[in-house]
């Protein structure tokens, strides 16, 4: 997956390229002043569901935003649902008959709110962007332990497995999670008003709220949940749409001239 990533990232590079190609304007323009384009931006993470195709035990969807203040500057804004089934087990040498721990899915919602900071500095008329950003996180979710088998490092009544536990599922709900996720992405114009955009994401664990008896091993919006770690890592690809709203006039500045001897 990180390497279709890449490869996403290479796409866009390119199309950067391109589009700055094409789009450059050699006609005689006004200097002094030209408008900016402001608006609201609104689209979709194409990674969850590309991932589901290829992942029965995944469902997910996410809704992205953005809106310029300033030149540089964007407000953000993502909000989607997650659903997996993930499976726990002991890792043999030989990866043979691998003994199954426990069986779980994971189910809830997330919203993620910030800012995203653009550095790159576009040709006349264009509005691509390599951005840097932040996002503070929270999700609201449940797990279901569908079933598990106890552990036990005496093997001699069971040579060949741990001991089954409870045969039916058990369902913990009201769990909480919060989180700072910091990101690097870029967006290109393919066409007008359409956006392509990838972003790759590290994140910090604030707050977990979990069962008393299973911890929180998965969290939508977050990814897995590593042993004594608060990091995390993730990625998104998306297309979106961009609304012009109005055009923001921006000066540019003058040469000053040589002091008068």
């Amino acid at each position: 997956m990180l390497r279709f990533f890449t490869s996403c990232l290479l796409l866009l590079c390119f199309f950067t390229a391109r589009a700055q190609n094409d789009s450059l304007d050699l006609g005689a323009r006004d200097s002094t002043s030209f408008g900016q384009r402001y608006g609201l931006r609104v689209g979709i993470d194409l990674s969850k569901p590309i991932r589901a195709l290829f992942d029965s035990d995944y469902s997910g969807l996410e809704f992205v935003a953005d809106y310029r203040i300033t030149k540089k500057l964007y407000v953000a804004a993502e909000f989607g649902n997650e659903k997996k089934t993930s499976t726990e087990s002991l890792e043999n040498v030989d990866d043979i008959d691998r003994v199954v721990l426990y069986n779980y899915t994971t189910s809830g919602s997330y919203v993620k709110l910030g800012v995203d900071f653009n550095t790159y500095e576009n040709w006349y008329g264009m509005t691509n962007a390599i951005i840097f950003g932040a996002r503070f996180a929270g999700s609201s979710f449940s797990q279901t332990l569908n079933n598990y088998t106890i552990y036990d490092s005496n093997r001699y009544w069971n040579p060949n497995n741990f001991a089954p536990g409870s045969g039916s599922s058990e369902e913990f709900s009201g769990l909480t999670a919060t989180w700072l996720e910091f990101l690097v992405g870029i967006k290109v114009e393919l066409f007008a008003n359409f956006y392509l955009s990838g972003s790759v994401r590290l994140s910090y664990l604030f707050t977990n709220k979990e069962a008393d008896f299973f911890p929180n091993l998965w969290i939508p919006g977050f990814n897995k949940v590593n042993d004594n770690s608060k990091f995390g890592v993730g990625y998104n690809y998306t297309i979106s749409y961009f609304i012009p709203l109005y055009r923001k006039k921006t000066n540019k500045k003058k040469k000053e001239s040589p002091p008068e001897e």
